[in-house]
């Protein structure tokens, strides 16, 4: 049995030597590296965590005292040191390990949320909530990146968490210098200058490796001079940032020392108030590949093919293909310039910011002064094209509608990541955007279903000058690009009704986005039925397209299918319309259900909520069965056709 297997619990490190702790923590990084290679997920930010986790168990008594982890991303080795080595084979796998904290698999896990910038509030709010219940013998640790810390909701907390004075916080600063990539930003420039101070570290690892080594007195004094208020921070580095805002400030500490990070943490847990610890990390540290990849340290690897992957070259990822064609707009227009939330390669403009470097902007998470700073850069003449995955446009919705379609300013939003996004679990799916920005007045959103309608619909978007767009895409590769047999309006129609269809059809099937590709394959199983169909790509699904109007009155079904949430989507604003219209013809709307969907891969996920052609393709041939005999059994069939608008099969997965 290894070392690591003998840890059923947190209790379970506190009785080992140093020299155990330190197997125990080569033995973790082994286990890390096998195992999320294997299965994919975030390795370089877990390899960079290991001694600080390890002493956060030494330290404190979870789950008593709670570990709010800012992002979740490197909480592996938190789950490895709370009982869950069996599962954590299923790391990411449907069924499996979530790879971020999840309730649901322990107690240990406090926060499931994986966005951003968060910790520092759920901390301050739970810290106050113990001390007003007299649970004084319980403290909050939130553990939070010097990548998160550039999101204005930390700074937020901060402001308040300085004056709460008796609330048993304790800050854990996990300063590696990177979020996905380098640091950017004021905060981060400060806090280099602490970290790569050749003169702090000279007098540093003078006195750890020299004073350390004295019996008795070493640890003491050096402890002494990473103290609260006074110590070397004073003499080489004055006035540190936190310390001004009113924190308690401890530190910089080696965060791969177990001995000092594990030290340091006893005092802050003792000082009875909030305390800041700020830990000096390497992101990937133990590993060569991560240490040395200077694009991210391999902060998020794919994981092996799955068995049955036919080898060949690679296809482009929707981020790639937009990023090549926003170069190519760059070039054309030198107006045009680019915004990313520390998503620069993720969001696929790294191409652009080698092209044009002095028209790139990265503002570090903080998705709401993207927006709004967009907003300005629209006002000054420019057409800002903002790249953000989808799920994190939820945080700069006020920043949207007030901010840039109050203003009808020309920005255009490109959502990554839009719709199920698999592995990444619930709060990563960009099944929302979809309902949210349809209340926007004046915003368009386009949804290209393969890669020439990415390059197609972005030039449209960033065309527009009156007011803002939108153009959501998918994680993953794109497929195979389908051509228009002729237009509908605005609309692409990918598959007409066969010549014996009469003058309408039996189904007009609307698929937004790569959506439309699916709906091809539903139409092939309707055919084989005798079900005529009409499958329309809308390209734009706000506005919905008036030439729907026309089209439904021609079938004696509408059946959208959409890779987002039922409620207020593109299916909600097609019905609307037909209905103000006085259409009368039953809508059928197939997407996403209003749930936080478990963690898969995309085509599990959408499996499990009834969207794959053999489902689709059963529900609607159902529908138009109960249409067809509704017309024999009543000859006046408005109040029926009311009826079967309004039937949605509710009770089967997918289909609202």
């Amino acid at each position: 049995m290894t070392l690591l297997e003998s840890i059923g619990g947190p209790e379970d490190l506190k009785s080992l030597s140093q020299e155990q702790l330190a197997v125990l923590a080569g033995e973790i990084r082994d286990t890390l590296i096998e195992t999320v290679i294997r299965t994919s997920g975030h390795l370089g930010p877990n390899l960079g965590v290991v001694e600080l986790t390890i002493a956060l168990h030494r330290v404190f008594s979870s789950p008593k005292d709670r570990i709010v982890f800012d992002t979740g991303h490197q909480s592996y080795v938190h789950k490895l040191l709370t009982g869950r080595q069996a599962e954590f084979q299923t790391l990411r796998q449907r069924g499996g390990m979530s790879g971020y904290p999840s309730q649901a698999e322990s107690d240990h896990d406090v926060v499931e949320n994986s966005h951003a910038s968060t910790s520092l509030s759920y901390a301050d709010g739970l810290a106050k909530a113990y001390k007003l219940r007299g649970e004084t013998d319980r403290v909050v640790v939130a553990v939070i990146g010097d990548g998160a810390l550039t999101g204005g909701m930390a700074w937020e907390a901060l402001n308040n968490i300085a004056v709460a004075e008796n609330s048993r916080l304790v800050i854990v600063v996990n300063d590696n210098g990177r979020s996905y990539q380098a640091t950017i930003g004021g905060l981060a420039n400060n806090l280099a200058s602490v970290r790569i101070s050749q003169r702090y570290e000279n007098v540093l690892d003078y006195i750890k490796t020299t004073l350390s080594r004295t019996p008795v007195v070493g640890p003491p004094v050096y402890g002494t001079l990473h103290g609260i208020k006074k110590g070397l921070k004073d003499v080489l580095q004055p006035q540190i940032l936190f310390e001004d805002l009113g924190l308690k400030y401890l530190g910089p500490i080696d965060g791969h020392d177990e001995a000092m990070v594990e030290q340091a943490l006893r005092r802050a847990k003792e000082y009875g108030s909030p305390v800041l610890v700020h830990l000096i990390t390497q992101k990937g540290f133990g590993y060569g590949p991560a240490v040395e990849n200077e694009d991210d340290c391999l902060h998020q690897v794919p994981g092996a093919p799955r068995p049955g992957t036919v080898p060949g070259v690679a296809k482009q990822t929707w981020s790639q293909v937009f990023g090549e064609e926003l170069v190519a707009i760059g070039r054309r227009r030198p107006d045009v310039v680019a915004i990313t939330a520390a998503m620069l390669h993720p969001t696929g403009l790294a191409a652009f910011a080698e092209a044009f470097p002095d028209r790139v902007y990265d503002v570090g998470i903080a998705e709401q002064h993207a927006v709004t700073s967009a907003a300005g850069l629209a006002m000054g003449g420019l057409h800002p094209v903002v790249a953000i995955y989808a799920t994190f446009l939820n945080r700069a919705f006020d920043q949207v509608l007030m901010d840039v379609a109050l203003h009808k300013l020309p920005v255009t939003l490109v959502l990554d990541r839009a719709g199920v996004t698999g592995p990444d679990g619930a709060s990563h799916n960009g099944m929302w955007d979809g309902s949210i920005l349809q209340v926007v007045p004046g915003l368009k959103i386009a949804a290209p279903r393969d890669a020439a309608r990415v390059a197609e619909l972005l030039n449209e978007a960033v065309a527009i000058a009156d007011g803002p767009t939108v153009v959501r895409f998918p994680k993953g590769t794109v497929g195979g690009e389908v051509e228009a047999v002729s237009k509908l309006g605005g609309m692409d129609v990918l598959r007409e009704p066969g010549q014996d269809a009469g003058p309408g059809a039996d189904v007009l099937l609307l698929g937004a986005g790569p959506m439309a590709l699916m709906c091809l394959a539903v139409a092939d199983r309707l055919a084989d039925h005798g079900i005529d169909v009409t499958v329309a790509d809308p390209r734009w699904i706000k506005p919905v397209d008036e030439a729907v109007i026309g089209a439904a009155r021609r079938h004696r079904l509408v059946a959208v299918v959409e890779d987002n949430g039922r409620v207020g989507g593109f299916g909600d604003a097609v019905s609307r319309l037909l209905r103000d219209h006085d259409v009368d013809v039953p809508v059928k709307t197939f997407g996403l259900p209003q749930q936080f969907l478990a963690h898969g891969d995309r085509g599990e996920v959408l499996a499990a909520v009834g969207l794959t052609p053999q489902d689709l393709a059963r529900q609607i041939t159902e529908a138009v069965a109960r249409r067809a005999h509704a017309d024999i059994a009543a000859p006046d069939h408005s109040a029926e056709r009311t009826s079967a608008g309004a039937d949605s099969a509710r009770d089967q997965p997918g289909a609202e």
